[in-house]
């Protein structure tokens, strides 16, 4: 077989592809419902049972969301069922509480040549940095440093930032159409230097997870890098690896 011989996709992909497309455009909002699997196959000019296993695919990787008796809608943060899918930390015991934001700083910046590659930029360009401590239960737990492209988030500033009633990521979605798709994560173990004792009120050498994160928008696009320091005396981090 020649290494030339074209490859084809199946028909259902080819249309989870088109919708993608209109996803990515915004023709179909975060929250907003989509064409119905009928409306979508005339439109493509294929079969329902086509589109259906493209709409199953793209729920399952959280594109979307079904709703019994109401239709498929575009994925947002604002659900209740999204609100801990960035957050993997758990009590040890109780049932999971969402954190308080204090934020530290918030101010523009220029991308170093590390920062700059994780977010597929050039090293200079602008940045938004944010540092927050998350408090639960009334506890420095999480200190965040927060790396922004500067081109998406021109006009995020600290104001913004503390009057916003919700989550980062929906702020993300609502204020600068940018939606949080999936992330990776790097995380190891590190000892508190003092700067970061200070802030979690640990002594100076208590052992951290460091969590290491890039999140993706659509297309693949990184859009976010941060770095978490989370204290584990009274929570574990968790992944579902299902």
């Amino acid at each position: 077989m020649s290494d030339s011989a074209p490859t084809f996709s199946p028909l259902y992909r080819q249309i989870k592809g088109l919708i993608m497309q209109s996803l990515e455009s915004g023709e179909w909002r975060p929250g907003e419902a989509i064409p119905s699997e009928m409306e979508l196959a005339a439109s493509y000019k294929v079969s329902q049972g086509t589109v259906r296993k493209a709409v199953d695919e793209l729920a399952a990787e959280k594109y979307l969301l079904r709703r019994q008796g109401k239709g498929t809608f575009v994925a947002t943060h604002d659900e209740a069922r999204a609100q801990f899918r960035f957050l993997r930390l758990m009590p040890d015991e109780g049932a999971q509480e969402w954190p308080a934001s204090r934020l530290l700083e918030c101010k523009k910046g220029r991308a170093s040549a590390e920062v700059a590659r994780l977010l597929e930029l050039d090293a200079g360009d602008a940045l938004i940095l944010i540092r927050r401590v998350l408090d639960i239960a009334d506890e420095p737990t999480v200190y965040e440093q927060i790396y922004l492209p500067g081109a998406l988030f021109r006009n995020l500033n600290a104001a913004i930032f503390n009057e916003y009633k919700g989550s980062m990521y929906k702020l993300f979605e609502t204020e600068f159409g940018t939606r949080m798709i999936r992330a990776e994560e790097k995380i190891r173990a590190v000892a508190a230097d003092s700067a970061v004792a200070e802030l979690l009120r640990v002594p100076q050498g208590t052992p951290l997870l460091c969590v290491d994160r890039v999140a993706y928008s659509y297309g693949d696009k990184p859009v976010e890098y941060r770095r978490g320091y989370y204290r584990t005396d009274k929570h574990f981090y968790r992944n579902d690896l299902g």
